[in-house]
């Protein structure tokens, strides 16, 4: 069995039962074609890169699901086509890669930090890093800087050798 990814950006201007509509017809669709959705993703409101039908937000869906054949991919994108709603969309066959990285995803493996990690480090813990191999921080021990002395600029000017020239008359 094939593992696709589809991602869509439906048009912010919709009511919110016809957005809510729009993503429910595509997942009915890829159901109707024997596929086993294994997880929908509703991003929500985001902005875009650049404006699209002078629009710069879309509402984002992600759909992944598991297909036994390829040719419900070329129905699916006619229809993501055909339909006025939809911004743009993005069909990807995931690999044994994507696959891992979206169930890690998912549970929590990948993604945002945990507030709990996002306390501030103590000075001896950033000692510790750097003696692994990697500058985390600055180390708890600094020695204090030193001025050099400061010496006065004489310039320097270059002695060129004076080489007499004889001329020899004929």
């Amino acid at each position: 069995m094939r593992q696709y990814e589809v991602t869509f950006i439906i048009d912010p201007v919709l009511p919110n039962e016809e957005i809510a509509g729009v993503a429910r017809n595509y997942q009915d669709q890829i159901v109707q074609e024997g596929c086993e959705i294994v997880h929908v993703d509703a991003m929500g409101l985001k902005p875009l890169a650049f404006p699209i039908h002078k629009r710069t937000s879309g509402i984002y869906f992600c759909i992944e699901f598991t297909s036994p054949a390829h040719d419900i991919i070329e129905k699916l994108e006619l229809s993501l086509r055909r339909d006025e709603r939809i911004m743009r969309f993005l069909t990807v066959k995931l690999d044994k890669y994507g696959v891992k990285y979206n169930q890690d995803k998912r549970n929590g493996l990948i993604g945002k930090v945990k507030k709990d990690d996002k306390k501030p480090r103590r000075d001896d813990e950033l000692e510790e890093d750097t003696r692994s191999g990697g500058y985390q921080g600055r180390p708890k021990t600094s020695a204090p800087v030193k001025s050099a002395p400061i010496v006065p600029v004489v310039p320097v000017v270059p002695v060129v050798p004076v080489v007499p020239v004889v001329l020899e008359e004929e």
